[in-house]
């Protein structure tokens, strides 16, 4: 890849782009043109995908990316559910590569992870992927190999629904949001090692430091500096990689070059939106515009009005519009408000609405963390932490938190950067009684946290949630009481009951776990390349239990099976492939394991994925 440019002369070509801008300087794919559907999108039952590189220019600066048949993204192909499909990859890079299709349910060997479900496709070389549809939905495709997914090897996916859906619309079109960097994804990954907040350029300054002096007093806001040096960490820590580096694109489209789709006044349109990123959240708005949410990972969910909602990476959702006006601005900005990707829905091209500013930048605070007792200052009378042993944090058991119920429920973190925590793995607790656990509400307690063994001395977890709960109604950071009608994850409820219906046999609880400064990702404290496969039985229903132990959201996905979302009382809420765990949530699903093989468990942040966040799972008969 070319890629050797300063630093300095990067957010020049940003700044002569406009925000976050880039100039769109090459040819965009067909399928995202304005009347997209009508043409050269590839329909069929047999494909033939080749993965080269392609000059691009996106941001003023020449470069190269890894593109699907030249696009990025590349096409967009549409399925029919029941149809056998067969799709030919050609591999024209100098590297080993693969294809992965998110969310769809099909044969291990299909699955494109290279090393656990084949070997992966040689230069030159050609891959047959076939498999009979068994669903329908919206859904996208992503090389597994390495960093590609970061350079430009993704592209949407379509499947057309065998029988009529319960909802109508005159149009639809894929609305695809990626993260562009004209960085090399390895240096870029060198650089997180090297200091994982390099890409935060919102760290509070000296302004933030006499205005919070000014809302909150003098020693409460110098209790809170202090507090959060002490934990080595910055409540702006929200992305790991920000607009610094990153261009957001819509549909392969930086924000000025305005992708834009086109409709007919009256007409109904489907919005199909894809989170393909590597590692950016979107918050996804069109101002003006209510959206009914239908979908949710492919699959249907009771109709909710939104103005607002959260995309996870690798997720997707469905959304029903109705325009009234002539011309309304799609606006995806970063969950960390550091850029935007930005579109155009209108009645003919070259029309465009204002688009907004973006939202203020949102804090990691104390009550995210379960301690919204001691919040912004309240530490102030908890004397000088300094001198503060925070190991002796780690081994607060039941005891020692009687009376403080008033705390607000999540994860209280215990910043124990490596300290010990005396409890037992929880890998397998097969007789564990699921409906008493005390799972909490948003603002509830939530229950007292253990933590498996694999987490206690371990230079790899810097933090421990000591309190947790669901957070399923929560908005999330940045979005909490925007005026905004945002979607939660209590508001997706699947248009159909539990399709499996069995009390879960066993539960495993899994801790998502990581260090900041060390940027080292993993499940329960241990990295993938020392981690032992979790292993399934042929058709055994199982509940999966997520502890996220870390300051950081993930989205963690689960190849090959259905991730059947359960609500704060144990029963089924909804269908997904890709769950999201913001910080000091507790989250449970079910799964079915009735596909045999191999199948990967990751969170669908690219880095953090390859930093050891990765899990094999083995369905065995």
């Amino acid at each position: 890849m070319q890629s050797k440019t300063s630093r300095r002369t990067f957010v020049k070509g940003l700044t002569a782009g406009g925000i976050l801008g880039g100039l769109g300087l090459w040819q965009t794919p067909i399928w995202a043109a304005p009347r997209l559907g009508e043409t050269n999108v590839l329909s069929g039952r047999e494909f033939d995908l080749f993965i080269g590189e392609t000059p691009v220019n996106i941001t003023g600066n020449a470069r190269t990316a890894m593109t699907i048949n030249g696009g990025i993204p590349g096409p967009q192909l549409r399925w029919r559910e029941g149809d056998t499909v067969t799709l030919r990859v050609k591999n024209r890079l100098k590297d080993m590569t693969s294809i992965h299709w998110h969310g769809i349910i099909l044969p291990a060997n299909m699955d494109g992870v290279p090393g656990l479900s084949f070997h992966g496709i040689e230069p030159n070389g050609t891959y047959v992927y076939q498999f009979k549809v068994k669903q329908n939905g919206t859904y996208w495709y992503h090389s597994h190999s390495g960093f590609q997914e970061q350079v430009g090897v993704y592209g949407p996916l379509v499947i057309d629904a065998k029988e009529p859906e319960p909802f109508e619309y005159d149009r639809d079109y894929v609305v695809m949001l990626t993260d562009w960097t004209d960085e090399d994804p390895a240096s870029l990954m060198k650089t997180l090692k090297k200091q994982s907040d390099y890409y935060n350029t919102h760290k509070r300054t000296v302004s933030d430091f006499i205005h919070d002096v000014a809302d909150k007093g003098w020693s409460a806001t110098v209790a809170d500096r202090k507090m959060w040096a002490e934990m080595k960490m910055n409540p702006t820590d929200i992305a790991d990689v920000s607009g610094a580096t990153y261009t957001y694109l819509m549909n392969g489209h930086a924000p000025n070059s305005n992708w834009t789709g086109t409709f007919k006044p009256g007409e109904k349109l489907r919005l199909r939106f894809i989170n393909g990123s590597a590692m950016s959240y979107f918050d996804v708005r069109i101002p003006g515009l209510k959206m009914t949410v239908v979908a949710a990972d492919g699959q249907y969910v009771k109709p909710v009005s939104v103005d607002e909602f959260r995309i996870a990476t690798a997720e997707t959702f469905d959304v029903i519009v109705e325009p009234t006006q002539d011309a309304y601005t799609l606006f995806a900005q970063a969950m960390d408000r550091s850029g935007y990707a930005r579109g155009t829905l209108a009645v003919r091209s070259g029309l465009a609405a204002p688009v907004p500013e973006l939202d203020p930048r949102p804090l990691v605070t104390m009550a995210d963390m379960g301690m919204a007792g001691m919040d912004h200052g309240a530490m102030a009378g908890m004397g000088d932490m300094a001198g503060m042993d925070h190991s002796k944090m780690a081994g607060m058991g039941d005891g020692p938190m009687e009376g403080m119920s008033g705390m607000d429920g999540g994860a209280m973190k215990s910043m124990n950067h490596g300290a010990t925590q005396d409890t037992s793995g929880m890998d397998s607790m097969a007789g564990m009684d699921h409906s008493k656990m005390s799972m909490g509400g948003k603002s509830g307690m939530g229950e007292m946290q253990s933590h498996p063994a694999t987490e206690s001395n371990n230079p790899l977890v810097d933090m421990q949630a000591m309190t947790t709960s669901p957070r399923l109604d929560d908005p999330g950071m940045g979005l909490r009481d925007n005026g905004r009608k945002v979607l939660t994850y209590s508001d997706l409820k699947s248009t159909f009951e539990d399709p499996d219906g069995r009390e879960p046999s066993r539960t495993i609880e899994l801790h998502l776990t990581g260090h900041m400064e060390k940027f080292s990702w993993s499940f329960n404290g241990v990295k993938f390349s020392d981690a032992e496969p979790l292993k399934l039985k042929y058709g055994e229903r199982v509940r999966i239990v997520l502890v996220n132990d870390t300051m950081m959201t993930h989205p963690i996905h689960l190849h090959g099976m259905w991730s059947d979302l359960e609500d704060e009382n144990g029963q089924f809420l909804v269908r997904k492939h890709t769950i999201d765990m913001p910080p000091g949530s507790k989250r449970s699903y079910r799964v079915t394991a009735d596909a045999l093989g191999r199948w990967a468990y990751h969170c669908h942040l690219l880095y953090h994925m390859e930093m050891g966040m990765f899990r094999e799972v083995r369905v065995e008969e």
